[in-house]
């Protein structure tokens, strides 16, 4: 498992009551509240971009859409 480290975070105290409430309601902590938000934050983050550099690769190469490839004359029926 990864080291873990703190983090201090600045919230007004409206916004830290109802996180202590919400926290007590699933049976966790205001810590693992925000933790988990910033993991599935960036879990989705890095999923986009893995998405996004498989799609540009595709581009890049030209999507094959299936069938056998027309050459030129069969394209252009003349």
């Amino acid at each position: 498992m990864a080291e873990r480290r703190n983090l201090t975070v600045q919230l007004d105290r409206e916004t830290i009551r109802k996180a202590k409430i919400l926290a007590a309601k699933r049976g966790t902590s205001v810590s693992s509240l925000v933790a988990a938000q910033i993991t599935e934050s960036v879990r989705s983050d890095e999923a986009y971009d893995a998405a996004r550099r498989t799609a540009l690769e595709l581009l890049e190469r030209g999507l094959h859409l299936g069938g056998r490839r027309l050459n030129r004359d069969e394209l252009h029926e003349r």
